[in-house]
This record gives structure tokens, C-alpha cells and sequence, in this order.
């Protein structure tokens, strides 16, 4: 008889054991909790844009939207080292958030009516403006200038369509993989001008690499709501991404983030939009 009251004893310690085990262990990210009990947090960002998300070559993430990213996932309650940076190209942000490749995407993702058939957004968080990158010793004063020439973006971004719609239907539209491509192909002359976001191109501008030999034409062709982008459906995500947002702004984070990221461009930018105004 006492052999089998410690037999059952045992069996039920074991059989509480395992049953805490199961409930204690996630087995994955519960992606878009937001409430820091995973393990990691996977956000979205380019790896090719200085000033705003850049790989260095240390394995490194720097940028405005990377500071962004940080920002939001520290009150989303991730440390830093819980967060997985992963390459989202333009053409691949709406797949990456409906297959839950990644909880958010900051990197430089325009708001657009578009795009928010397909995923959420909160912010915005940054006004840019589309303009142009030429060459220093060339001159394009005005969109239409553009007609006849090569024009330069990256496969998934709107700029390049915004252009020869609204300013030089003429323009030859040449579209790459990375921004750096096309960065590439004005250096070499196989392009005349590469055309995005304002932010982006002082980024590049700024290299030491590239100082003095292109210069960023001041069009201000459009306004870019820069927001971050989450899986369609998940408003609870966009409301806490969006009070972590308002706060960055308000304990002054937002402002230490466009310095030390866009100052050594002399970029200037506009102040931090409100949440949910999009400027037109």
C-alpha cells in the first residue's frame, strides 16, 4: 500500500511539473502582443539608407528609424537586446507584415491610401518631402526638366511613378533593388537623377564618400507621411505604437533622434507631425 501512495504521489508532482512546463513555455513569439512577454521583438527596417536605417559593417543598425524602432519597442517592453532587425525592401513591407515576418516596419514607409488597404499605420512620425539627387555640376530646377531623362528608383517605391505622372511624363524611368544601386548608377552617369524622399537622399548626400559630388535639387515635389506600418487588423498594436510615439516627441526623444541623424546632413526638417495628421 505504501508503494502505491508514493507511486501516485509522484505521479501527480510529475504531472504538475509538465503542466507548468507547458504553460511557462511560449514556443515562439506571440507576434504583435506588445506586451514585452516574448522573447524577441522582429521590426522591419532598410539596411542600405543612411541617416535612416543602415547595417554597418560591424553588424551594427543606425539611423532615425532605427532610433524610432528602439523607441517604440522599449515602451512596447523589449530591451534592445531583445529586438531582431530584419531587411524589409520597398516591394516586400505589405508581404512581410500579412505572413507575420515581422511585428512592425519602420523604414521610411509613406502612409498612402494604398497602402492602408493592405496594412495599419500608426504615426506619422516624420514629414519628408520627395525630391531629387543630381549630380553637383548638373542643374534641374524644375519637375519637368526631367522629360528626356533617366530617372532612377528602387523597385516598390512610389516616387519614380509620382514623377512622371505629376511633373515629366517623358522621364525613362530606370527602377533597381536598393537605393544604393541607383546611388551607383548616377555616380556613373547611367542615370541623371535619382529621385525619393528628401530625408533619404541627404542621407546619402552626407557620406563622406559622396561629399561635393551630387546636391539635392530643393524641389519638395510631394509630402511623405512616414509611418510605421503593422499587421491589417491589429489596432491594438497601432494605439500603443502610436502613444509610444507621442511620448518620444514629448520627453524630447524625437528631437535628440532627427540631430544626431540628420544634422550632419544639414537636413531640414519639418517639426514632428501630430498622430494621424496626414499632410496632403
Amino acid at each position: 500500500m505504501k508503494l502505491r501512495k508514493v507511486t501516485a504521489a509522484s505521479a501527480t508532482v510529475l504531472a504538475l511539473a509538465l503542466s507548468a512546463t507547458a504553460c511557462g513555455s511560449d514556443g515562439g513569439k506571440d507576434t504583435g502582443s506588445g506586451d514585452g512577454g516574448d522573447k524577441k521583438i522582429t521590426v522591419g527596417i532598410k539596411y542600405d539608407q543612411p541617416g535612416l536605417g543602415l547595417k554597418t559593417p560591424d553588424g551594427k543598425f543606425t539611423g532615425f528609424d532605427v532610433d524610432v524602432a528602439k523607441y517604440v519597442a522599449k515602451e512596447l517592453g523589449y530591451a534592445e537586446g531583445d529586438i531582431e532587425f530584419k531587411e524589409t525592401k520597398s516591394a516586400d513591407r505589405e508581404t512581410a507584415l500579412a505572413r507575420g515576418d515581422v511585428d512592425f516596419i519602420a523604414a521610411t514607409y509613406s502612409i498612402t491610401d494604398e497602402r492602408k488597404q493592405k496594412v495599419d499605420f500608426a504615426g506619422p512620425y516624420l514629414l519628408a518631402h520627395q525630391d531629387l539627387l543630381i549630380r553637383a555640376d548638373d542643374n534641374i530646377s524644375k519637375g519637368d526638366d526631367l522629360n528626356g531623362k533617366k530617372l532612377c528608383s528602387v523597385t516598390g517605391s512610389t516616387s519614380a511613378q509620382n514623377v512622371k505622372k505629376d511633373f515629366a511624363p517623358k522621364a525613362q524611368l530606370k527602377q533597381y533593388g536598393t537605393y544604393s544601386q541607383c546611388l551607383g548608377a548616377l555616380q556613373s552617369g547611367a542615370v541623371d537623377a535619382l529621385t525619393t524622399d528628401d530625408s533619404i537622399l541627404a542621407g546619402y548626400a552626407s557620406q563622406d564618400q559622396y561629399k561635393g559630388k551630387f546636391k539635392i535639387a530643393g524641389l519638395k515635389l510631394s509630402n511623405e507621411n512616414y509611418g510605421i506600418g503593422v499587421k491589417k487588423g491589429d489596432a491594438e498594436m497601432v494605439k500603443k505604437i502610436n502613444a509610444a510615439l507621442e511620448k518620444m516627441v514629448q520627453d524630447k526623444s524625437w528631437d535628440a533622434a532627427v540631430k544626431a541623424n540628420f544634422g550632419p546632413a544639414n537636413y531640414q526638417n519639418e517639426p514632428a507631425p501630430k498622430i494621424g495628421n496626414i499632410v496632403k
